[in-house]
């Protein structure tokens, strides 16, 4: 299988400006492959780095040194040295991210919240719409929230929110940050079963799963930080 993501040599320093300029190493020459059809989790303590690599794979954080290539529209791109259009574009059409917080144009109802990612990458609003509902029936959102803006939810709801954004457009890449925190048992399954579907139709997942039953029913392998 393809390798969708390519991590060589990245490391990462962050400068403690208040301390002085102290640098804080947090990731040192890391080397990691992710292929089309396999579901990675990041596994190590507390501040080993999984949550930078992931924003780093991102474009949010700077590499101190390395090379993070992902295939976007039959290329290997490196997104380490890539423009932030290019970056963008990306994030539209192949790399998709899930992380524990929501972030929402306040106003903005639930329904179109989800649509949003397929209507991005040219799909029409109607079917974009369509596919919204469905998720939100299948993580158990209620409808009667669908119309309103998920700014004042519950944590548990606008994680279902979020999962169910992450996963109306068929990323080719998808990034996993706690998918199932915050979740009851039936939401855990609910999202379980939409990361198995996606790693059965060939996306590359890499994923931090502090829940070991969830990292055990879905991951193909675990990588160490």
């Amino acid at each position: 299988m393809m390798n969708m993501i390519n991590v060589q040599g990245v490391s990462k320093s962050f400068t403690l400006h208040m301390q002085d300029g102290m640098q804080l190493p947090v990731l040192d020459g890391l080397d990691l492959e992710v292929a089309a059809g396999e579901c990675v989790a990041l596994t190590g303590p507390s501040g080993s780095g999984k949550s930078t690599l992931m924003r780093m794979i991102y474009g949010n954080y700077l590499c101190s040194a390395g090379k993070i290539r992902l295939q976007h529209g039959g290329a290997a791109i490196d997104i380490v040295n890539t423009d932030p259009h290019q970056i963008l574009e990306i994030r539209r059409l192949t790399l998709g991210y899930v992380s524990q917080f929501l972030r929402v144009v306040p106003r903005v109802p639930t329904l179109d919240v989800v649509a949003d990612p397929l209507v991005a990458a040219g799909s029409d609003r109607s079917t974009a719409r369509e596919t919204a509902r469905i998720l939100l029936a299948r993580l158990n959102l209620p409808e009667r929230l669908w119309s309103l803006s998920p700014v004042t939810f519950s944590g548990g709801e606008q994680q279902r929110v979020n999962i169910a954004r992450g996963f109306a457009y068929a990323f080719p890449v998808l990034l996993l940050d706690e998918p199932t925190a915050s979740l009851d048992a039936d939401n855990r399954a609910a999202v379980l079963e939409l990361i198995e579907e996606a790693r059965h139709r060939g996306a590359a997942i890499l994923g931090i799963f502090h829940d070991r039953d969830a990292r055990e029913a879905v991951c193909t392998r675990s990588f160490d930080i």
